[in-house]
């Protein structure tokens, strides 16, 4: 039986959020409407076929937040920094899996990621995004996250919204954005970008796998293009691993204060 695991068909999800919002209204507006203090854009793709009687496919989500608010520079950890003194107090760490060829490590996975993102920037003239290891850890902890609890989105079950999971660590990005992703490791998954049956054997095919659900998501690429932003300082990729296979992965952004 095969899972899908990088087709974005243009089907909704119906679990995803569109709208606008602040911190001190609940009032739902046009999605992509700006708001004093806050954006919040998140717009669900899910590509779904029926597998036993079942509708599953992985799922992408974009988001982006414009927070005002002061940031305190001494704070900032050091651009590049695997391990920053600032991390989520719930932060899985590292996971890993076995497969045919290879033991695919989260680690291995998120560098991956990084790096092939950065290459997909270069080729539309973009500068590298800068690997921020405290963001790294408020996504890789929304990643293990989104397994224990079973909510793919970027709302977490405490109701926190990206930008607020990240301030609850530290304060000193700007401009927030999230994308999210479920797919498989080691069994058999759809690509997104011809619908070819493929298996991630290594954690590069991995996160290869990710990053082209990603760029063939348009709101996934937008986010990675910066698009709809001024420009991303930063970047951070959190995976997270099960025993069964099962991979989810957050990529924040952020521009700095």
């Amino acid at each position: 039986m095969k899972r899908t695991g990088g087709r974005s068909s243009g089907i909704r999800d119906r679990d995803s959020r569109s709208g606008s919002s602040s911190r001190d209204t609940e009032t739902a507006t046009e999605r992509g409407a700006l708001e004093v203090g806050k954006l919040f854009v998140a717009i669900g793709v899910l590509s779904a076929l029926v597998l036993a009687g079942a509708l599953v496919g992985p799922q992408v989500l974009a988001t982006a937040e414009n927070i005002t608010g002061t940031g305190d520079d001494a704070q900032i950890p050091a651009a590049g920094d695997r391990n920053p003194e600032l991390t989520d107090p719930d932060d899985p760490g590292e996971t890993t899996y076995q497969t045919d060829e290879a033991v695919v490590s989260s680690d291995a996975v998120e560098d991956h990621i990084h790096d092939i993102v950065n290459e997909k920037r270069a080729e539309h003239g973009l500068e590298p995004l800068e690997w921020d290891g405290t963001v790294a850890s408020v996504s890789r902890t929304h990643s293990w996250d989104m397994y224990e609890t079973g909510e793919f989105s970027h709302i977490n079950t405490d109701g926190e919204s990206p930008h607020e999971r990240f301030h609850a660590v530290a304060d000193y990005c700007q401009v927030y954005g999230e994308n999210i992703a479920e797919t498989s490791v080691g069994q058999p998954v759809e690509r997104a970008s011809d619908g070819e049956t493929v298996e991630h054997q290594t954690a590069e095919e991995l996160a290869g796998g990710i990053v082209d659900q990603w760029m063939n998501s348009p709101d996934h690429r937008a986010a990675i293009l910066e698009e709809d932003v001024d420009g991303w300082d930063r970047g951070g990729v959190g995976i997270y691993i099960s025993d069964e296979g099962r991979v989810f992965a957050t990529h924040n952004f952020c521009t700095l204060r």
